[in-house]
């Protein structure tokens, strides 16, 4: 997107793994100028991650940096950084991207890094996240965005998305419905932060300058 004025466009740098789905709806929300930002740069450890390809056809910067060519997490690490870095972005988005980072990646971009959960957090931390919510009967399932912080899916949480669990669902159809939930929810997470609404003091949540006492919530009754 074209700078307006003097002020430079926000910028955003997103990290995948795999078809990034999340990723086109972000881009689907810039290219409408719904979301008023830029994605600088598009960076996947994962050669044949498909959410490279939405980034080329989209005109996006995108890089493969594949951590098995490096001798440790925190060598690999310390190599992303670099990489993302060189984009100044404002904002570091998580989008499928599939690896546990270390401390001192994490605190870099303390405040400015975000991610989607395919559960209603803190339910259901790390994996198999629709078989375990079925495992247990639940009657809600969701996804959130959560600031990310060193402890694995733990950060302070923006926004739910909330999805029914229908008494025949299995593992597809409800990652299908959480799928669909989370291209509401991350975009309009994202257009909150390059419109300066949303920001991290203290492990609080604010928007427009005042503390959530609670995380944003949709419920759509899909």
């Amino acid at each position: 997107m074209t700078v307006v004025g003097t002020h430079r466009a926000y910028k955003i740098v997103v990290l995948i793994s795999g078809n990034g789905s999340n990723l086109q709806a972000i881009i689907d929300q810039i290219d409408a100028g719904i979301i008023k930002a830029e994605i600088s740069a598009v960076i996947s450890n994962r050669a044949d991650a498909f959410g490279l390809k939405r980034a080329e056809k989209a005109g996006i910067a995108n890089e493969f940096l594949d951590h098995r060519a490096f001798d440790s997490r925190e060598s690999f690490d310390k190599e992303l950084r670099l990489r993302i870095d060189k984009y100044q972005p404002d904002l570091l988005v998580l989008a499928g991207f599939m690896r546990i980072l270390t401390d001192a990646f994490v605190e870099h971009y303390h405040g400015r890094m975000i991610n989607i959960h395919p559960s209603l957090l803190p339910l259901y931390r790390g994996l198999h996240t629709h078989q375990r919510a079925l495992a247990d009967k639940q009657t809600e399932h969701g996804a959130s965005v959560h600031f990310v912080i060193p402890e694995l899916d733990a950060g302070v949480v923006i926004m739910q998305g909330i999805v029914p669990v229908k008494p025949d669902d299995t593992e597809d159809t409800l990652a299908q419905r959480v799928h669909f939930i989370e291209h509401i929810i991350y975009p309009k997470t994202i257009k909150w932060f390059a419109d300066n609404r949303l920001q991290l003091i203290d492990n609080h949540v604010f928007m427009d300058n005042e503390k959530l006492k609670e995380p944003i919530k949709i419920d759509i009754p899909l």
